[in-house]
């Protein structure tokens, strides 16, 4: 489960930005995560709830936005969501292997005080 690394990461990062603002307790972390990211959302929640007692996030908010995969296709010029692992447009049935969305992880804002 890499989860746990990835919310060691999150968590380390949090804190590091809080103590730069001198504060002592983190209230919200959130947090977004793509569809194609390869990053469980459970299994992150999860960590999040095994990791943050004892730290200055313990009983904060931890909020999780998915964020779809949107690909483009070329031919049509519009963008779409992909229904399968295999990017094909829905207009033309072409496929597409620009992907503009889907792929994020990141640490999105972070509440202090």
């Amino acid at each position: 489960m890499h989860e746990v690394g990835i919310m060691e990461e999150i968590l380390d990062t949090a804190m590091a930005a809080a103590a730069a603002q001198n504060a002592t307790q983190i209230h919200r972390i959130t947090v977004v995560i793509g569809a194609l990211s390869g990053v469980s959302a459970p299994a992150l929640q999860f960590a999040f709830q095994a990791l943050s007692p004892g730290t200055m996030a313990e009983g904060s908010a931890f909020e999780l936005i998915e964020k779809p995969a949107i690909c483009f296709c070329t031919n049509c010029e519009i963008e779409f969501s992909p229904e399968d692992v295999i990017y094909v447009c829905p207009r033309c049935a072409s496929l597409s292997s620009e992907i503009r969305s889907g792929r994020e992880l990141e640490l999105s804002t972070l509440e202090v005080s």
